[in-house]
């Protein structure tokens, strides 16, 4: 019975106390919900390119009589029921992290602090989905549960990263101006990302095809004016990695710069396609998804001009890790 009461007063603190996952374990955790956060997004610009914003007219309720979509409401209130479930997925993702790395010894507080965070933003985005189906879709709101749904991107990629490496003081790789460039190429990049919420809220994907209103701006000039911080980001890249080949910088950075180099140049070509074929659906959604592989690139920049040593296993894990690891001794095959 004490167990028990354990168990109901502390889930997390009982499984903690009774399992020591692997670095290896928590790292794929917290893959597993960075890649649920990429998927919510994806889904999320699903629901708006086929129209099905209000596929569901209510929240929390799909309807003012149902919980769930009927046959009714069509394929958008699929759609849309369907997006919202996918929230329940995030959750169980970020939950898993949140035991993880919970359980991971030795402790890992600042790890613990952004695999909870997973949980807070989720709850928060849901509160801004619910509110953008209350307000019919309105540009500005919809352009917040965008951002709110990257901020959640933003701590799925920031705990992965983190949990690839270990709690060591962090130790500079580049000098201070590639830093400085670095947070240029940060801030111009998340210009370029509010930016796009503008493309999109003055554009003619709204979400559903009644008359919801768009953001009082020429899509041309929002257009433009995401095209020249696309074009600053790519010239700061650029600059970056010519800087980082100059100075001789670790190849791992070297190379997760490149990495951003060549996915900014793949986005860049899908939104001019895009534009010059008068917005398909199909590439607006790649876009969106070239958008969250371009942010996680640039964060990936940011946290690999430090070090910060490996993570480090606990000593039974380790001695259980290496003991499966090692080669069979001569002569200890089962005999029949």
């Amino acid at each position: 019975m004490p167990k028990l009461l354990e168990l109901v007063r502390n889930p997390i603190a009982y499984i903690a106390a009774r399992w020591t996952p692997s670095p290896r374990t928590v790292e794929r955790a917290a893959f597993i919900s960075l890649l649920m956060s990429i998927v919510i997004v994806v889904t999320g610009g699903a629901v708006r390119l086929t129209g099905s914003g209000l596929g569901c007219d209510t929240w929390p309720k799909c309807t003012d009589d149902s919980l769930t979509t009927t046959s009714a409401m069509g394929i958008h209130g699929a759609i849309e029921f369907g997006n919202r479930m996918m929230a329940w997925v995030v959750s169980a993702a970020a939950g898993w992290t949140i035991i993880a790395v919970r359980a991971a010894k030795p402790a890992r507080k600042g790890l613990s602090r952004l695999a909870w965070s997973q949980f807070w933003v989720i709850m928060s985005n849901g509160v801004v989905g619910g509110i953008t189906v209350w307000v019919k879709l309105n540009p500005f709101v919809v352009a917040g549960h965008f951002l709110a749904a990257t901020a959640l991107l933003t701590v799925t990629t920031l705990t992965w990263l983190r949990a690839r490496e270990g709690d060591a003081p962090p130790r500079p790789l580049v000098g201070k101006p590639v830093k400085k460039l670095v947070h240029a190429l940060t801030f111009f990049a998340a210009c370029l990302i509010v930016a796009g919420t503008v493309v999109t809220g003055s554009g003619p994907h709204a979400g559903d095809s009644s008359d919801v209103k768009r953001m009082p701006v020429a899509v041309e000039l929002a257009t433009q004016t995401h095209a020249v911080f696309a074009w600053i980001v790519i010239a700061l890249t650029v600059l970056l990695y010519v800087g980082l080949r100059v100075m001789d910088a670790p190849m791992s950075t070297r190379r997760t710069a490149r990495t951003l180099l060549l996915v900014l140049l793949g986005q860049g070509l899908i939104g001019y396609v895009q534009y010059f074929t008068d917005l398909p659906e199909l590439l607006v959604g790649l876009h969106l998804l070239g958008s969250t592989l371009v942010w996680i690139g640039v964060l990936r920049v940011v946290l690999s001009t430090r070090e910060r040593g490996l993570p480090v296993a606990a000593p039974g894990a380790a001695a259980a890790a290496e003991s499966a690891a090692a080669p069979p001794l001569a002569g200890s095959a089962t005999r029949r």
